[in-house]
């Protein structure tokens, strides 16, 4: 299945709407640390509901904003849930941006990233379109280091790129991409039960949950254009 027809489905059950819920405890601190100004252009790569540029537009002030996905259902639910004449959805291809070179102040993507089929070439294109001094935040959750994520790809029919924050940071270089910052942000809003609840459904011990959402988290890494 593509990652078309993959998040189609999602979007068409509601089920972008509860990754906005599960990603906002990391995405919201991410976003908190852009430095975005008032009137920049932005890019919300695999935008899902949207809730990441509307985000930046309600406390940051951005200007235009625009959410790219691979699926066309996305799209349109994320669109339904704005009014706003600055922010507009698309439907595209992350290795092949339609945008101007030179184009965006600053670009984000939040639990996307990892189903590139070319991860490489979309930092290229990342790279390519950013303005001298734009940036790039780029959020996983999926990653070598996570040991608690590695099970994902089992549930979803579209390949998955699990790198390690090594190698995020080399490629992001490789694209001509310098490395402003890298680190995780940990989960302090998912609940965890006390000890009597384990074993859970999901969990075998606490002490793994509490590894996976508060040690691990969410990894971060933020590239500069030259």
């Amino acid at each position: 299945m593509s990652v078309r027809e993959e998040f189609d489905e999602w979007a068409a059950d509601g089920r972008d709407k509860g990754m906005e819920d599960r990603h906002w405890h990391t995405a919201k601190h991410a976003l908190a640390r852009m430095p975005v100004e008032a009137g920049d252009t932005v890019l919300d790569l695999g935008c899902g509901s949207g809730y990441a540029g509307r985000a930046l537009r309600d406390t940051k002030g951005a200007g235009r904003v625009y959410g790219l996905d691979g699926a066309p259902e996305m799209a349109r639910n994320a669109a339904g849930y704005t009014e706003d004449p600055q922010v507009g959805y698309l439907v595209g291809d992350f290795g092949y941006l339609p945008f101007e070179t030179d184009s965006i102040d600053h670009a984000f993507t939040m639990e996307a990233f990892y189903y590139s089929a070319d991860p490489h070439r979309t930092l290229e294109e990342v790279a390519r379109v950013l303005r001298p001094g734009g940036t790039f935040s780029c959020a996983v959750n999926y990653y070598e280091e996570n040991v608690h994520s590695h099970g994902w790809q089992d549930n979803i029919s579209v390949d998955m790129t699990r790198w390690t924050h090594e190698q995020y940071r080399n490629a992001f270089r490789d694209a001509g991409l310098y490395v402003a910052e890298q680190d995780t942000i940990p989960d302090l809003e998912t609940e965890i039960p006390d000890e009597s609840a384990f074993p859970t459904e999901g969990w075998e011990t606490r002490e793994a949950m509490v590894e996976r959402y508060r040690e691990y988290g969410t990894l971060l890494t933020v590239g500069v254009a030259p």
